[in-house]
């Protein structure tokens, strides 16, 4: 059988058990006050960079087209069956290399003919030499009449420029049994046959019989705004000490990749599409591994401005108003900070050209720019920037 308290204890027991309470209570929630309080007593830590001027070129992104750096159509130059393909296609072929043979039995027959009328041109100027001398000779010891003599100084003219055509002739039908071979103009990569063993070789056809192109370097043709070629020239002055072709040009695949090997822009064109409002341009690109073939998609970031004494703030230092004006938070010399508007020229690698609103050495908040408030005590920390293949 339980023994019940009576009511003295229990009022007792309760009183304990709320002191008890109240002990652990205090005892543990006086830490976290001073902790907290403290926290907001200590200095803020903040993300600076102080800005120096650099050298910025700020590029366009242009689509492309790639061309050979030079095209040879293959064209026979004399009439004829052709007897042999003498390449193999899609090869590499160098200047002067035979290509297609043509059936030369007429045209070494036409030489032989040749040789024969320039034989007897040659004798019949012996015959003309002989009889101009002894009527040269008649004629000084006045036996020959002056019309005698005149007749075989014309004789012998006639003779002398008989072997000359002769000799013109022989030349021509040798340059026709050499153009019997079809050579290759230049050196570079050749396509398919366009004619085969047995077809007929016409000098007249509308369609080439090999096309050869050279693309150890190739072209790249793009087009920009005409005002983006203006903006170029106004930034690199008109001093004349620096010329846009001197500029680099990186090369990118149609996905995005980048190109081993940059360009030099050649030329823009004179005048500008009246269409389009756009400027052709062309840039040389090397391509010694023949990884870029004609008819190509690629892409070129172009320089559209140079700014030599640029002055640079990363992306995430620029913070927008509410009306949508881009501000800075700066550091003034008395270690406090503001914002300031500035004004925001092209992005860059993820970095901004400011315009105006920023001088040079002058200390810009690039992180914790809300946690930078007046009246609070600021440690600053040199920026780090992170690079953007780390995903941050």
């Amino acid at each position: 059988m339980r023994r019940l308290l009576s009511l003295p204890t229990l009022t007792l027991l309760a009183a304990a058990a709320m002191l008890a309470a109240c002990t652990d209570s205090g005892g543990g929630g006086e830490p976290d006050a001073a902790k907290a309080q403290q926290e907001e007593s200590g200095p803020i830590r903040i993300s600076v960079l102080t800005v120096q001027p650099r050298r910025v070129i700020v590029y366009d992104e242009l689509p492309g087209r790639v061309s050979a750096l030079r095209t040879a159509e293959i064209r026979p130059q004399v009439n004829g069956i052709v007897q042999k393909v003498t390449f193999t296609e899609g090869s590499e072929v160098s200047p002067e290399q035979p290509l297609f043979q043509i059936d030369p039995a007429p045209f070494a027959a036409d030489v032989e003919a040749a040789v024969a009328v320039l034989a007897r041109a040659k004798a019949d100027l012996v015959n003309a030499t002989l009889k101009h001398e002894r009527v040269e000779a008649l004629a000084a010891t006045r036996t020959a009449s002056a019309a005698a003599l005149g007749d075989a100084r014309a004789a012998l003219a006639q003779a002398r420029a008989s072997v000359a055509e002769a000799e013109a002739n022989l030349t021509r039908r040798r340059l026709e049994l050499s153009h019997a071979t079809v050579r290759s103009p230049i050196a570079g990569r050749i396509g398919r046959a366009l004619t085969t063993e047995g077809g007929l070789a016409s000098v007249g056809a509308t369609d080439p019989i090999a096309v050869v192109r050279q693309i150890d370097s190739v072209y790249l043709d793009v087009r920009r705004p005409s005002i983006r070629w203006e903006q170029l020239e106004e930034t690199l002055g008109s001093d004349g000490s620096e010329d846009a072709r001197a500029l680099p040009v990186d090369i990118l695949t149609i996905a995005g990749t980048p190109y081993a090997f940059q360009g030099k822009l050649l030329f823009s064109e004179s005048t500008v599409d009246p269409g389009t409002g756009s400027i052709a341009m062309r840039v040389l690109v090397p391509n010694p591994h023949r990884q870029l073939l004609p008819g190509m998609y690629l892409r070129a970031r172009v320089p559209s401005a140079v700014y030599p004494d640029a002055l640079t703030v990363p992306q995430e230092a620029v913070r927008r108003d509410v009306s949508g004006r881009p501000q800075l938070t700066v550091i003034a010399s008395d270690k406090t900070v503001g914002s300031r508007d500035v004004e925001l020229g092209a992005l860059m690698d993820r970095q901004y050209v400011i315009l105006s609103g920023l001088k040079a050495g002058e200390t810009v908040v690039i992180q914790g720019q809300d946690r930078a408030q007046a009246g609070q005590t600021l440690e600053f920390v040199p920026y780090q920037p992170t690079s953007p293949d780390s995903g941050v």
